[in-house]
């Protein structure tokens, strides 16, 4: 049997898949693209004088560590979206004698080519959006033909993002248990561990102490920058980790609270695969996170902008701080946007015969969708209000005075929570069950 050409097959696009198709490789395009403006941002502070690279580098890494999670949550989403949408293919194969070794290398070729493609597509993204971004201000003068990134570079991001889709295809496959009769045959997911909680809280107090106590053991400012990069990064992941408890209590919450069909199916749906819930919101407590570091640290820079030697590189970092914060946001947003899309698509997918079961059994497919909206914006906004206090706590021992002067953070945090959920609400509408599974007939 040939897997090239077996997976070409079942992979090309056909009437059936188009949509899934088209919005997993727009995704893997998205995600080419915003890397390599990203890298083309922090490529250009090259270019500075060596003592403004001091600083602007360190602070591009934090950038970049704050766009990981968002940027892998896109993604990921693109992979599980690709392999849900051949489901019925790879049963079929599966029943005609294939290996599970096989479907397997099938599954994974396919979300491969379907990422190569995206990520190609993303290199010309990349190549239209240059000129905009090139437009964007830094030590005064718009970073031009800097932000245009060495053809190597190009290459690993093209690599590295067929790698993502793979890693994740193959990753999603060990979840599953293939059989002759169905590709997947789903077990009950258990509820995320009280200890998630217990270890988040114990890293955000660890944390606390390291920034509250960081001028007695820290001097340069290249190692402070280093420590609260490396910080921040730590704090990312250990609040990534608390997400899926998080959701299964307000699921749990809700459960006993639910007075309608549309509520008790929402709480259901939450409490189906509660990580499978945190990563569809993941991304809107993504945003809420970088909207207070970035705007406690524009208003720390604020504060301390008079302080700073005039007619030197220093006198532009209050301002370029400001706007590498509203740059990173922006791309919190797409990425939030893009997400949501994505996982709402694959999830419609994944439960396609209980959408189909209970509309035969009477339930109107507006019913569904009310519920379906439920089950995402209930998450997600105790996901970004959970993240914005985290995250506060965080800031307080380095930003606290700036929070209280300056009100920027207060602000951007409230217009970055409610811009997400405004994004996620309105990519919910991409995943309408009843369109949607049309095409799957």
């Amino acid at each position: 049997m040939n897997i090239l050409h077996l997976s070409w097959m079942l992979g090309r696009p056909a009437k059936s898949r188009l949509a899934p198709l088209v919005l997993t490789a727009s995704a893997y395009a998205m995600v080419s693209a915003i890397l390599l403006i990203v890298l083309g941002g922090a490529y250009s502070f090259t270019s500075f004088e060596s003592a403004a690279q001091g600083m602007y580098l360190p602070l591009a890494a934090f950038a970049v560590v704050l766009l990981v999670v968002p940027l892998l949550v896109l993604g990921s989403a693109a992979a599980r979206l690709s392999a849900r949408s051949n489901d019925r293919a790879l049963s079929s194969l599966r029943l005609l004698g294939a290996t599970g070794a096989q479907i397997g290398l099938v599954a994974v070729l396919q979300a491969a080519g379907t990422a190569l493609a995206g990520a190609l597509a993303g290199i010309v993204l990349y190549f239209l959006a240059a000129p905009v971004a090139s437009l964007i201000p830094f030590q005064g003068a718009p970073i031009g033909s800097a932000i245009y990134l060495p053809l190597w570079v190009l290459a690993i991001a093209v690599v590295a993002v067929v790698l993502l889709s793979a890693g994740s295809a193959a990753a999603g496959l060990r979840k599953l248990v293939i059989t002759p009769l169905a590709v997947a045959t789903r077990s009950t997911v258990p509820t995320p561990s009280w200890l998630r909680a217990v270890i988040t809280l114990a890293g955000i107090l660890v944390l606390y102490m390291v920034f509250s106590n960081m001028g007695q053991f820290v001097q340069s400012i290249a190692a402070i920058i280093a420590v609260v990069v490396g910080g921040f990064g730590f704090g990312l992941l250990v609040m990534n980790l608390v997400g899926p408890y998080l959701v299964a209590k307000v699921g749990k919450a809700k459960l006993r609270k639910a007075r309608t069909p549309q509520e008790l199916l929402a709480a259901r749906m939450i409490l189906e695969s509660p990580a499978e819930s945190w990563r569809q919101v993941s991304g809107v407590a993504m945003a809420s996170f970088v909207a207070v570091v970035g705007g406690s640290g524009a208003a720390l820079m604020e504060l301390t902008g008079s302080e700073l030697d005039q007619g030197t590189w220093l006198e532009h970092v209050p301002a370029d701080v400001t706007t590498g914060v509203l740059v990173t946001l922006t791309i919190s947003f797409i990425c939030v946007a893009a997400s949501a899309a994505i996982s709402q698509s694959a999830s419609t997918l994944d439960r396609a015969e209980l959408y189909r079961g209970l509309n035969r059994l009477g339930m109107p497919y507006e019913t569904m969708n009310a519920a379906r909206t439920k089950s995402i914006m209930i998450p997600a906004l105790a996901a970004s209000i959970g993240f914005a206090i985290a995250s506060t706590v965080l800031v307080l021992p380095l930003a606290g005075a700036a929070i209280l002067l300056k009100p920027l953070t207060v602000i951007t945090v409230i217009v970055s929570v409610l811009l997400g959920l405004l994004l996620v609400r309105g990519a919910i509408l991409v995943a309408d069950p009843q369109k949607l599974l049309a095409t799957r007939e």
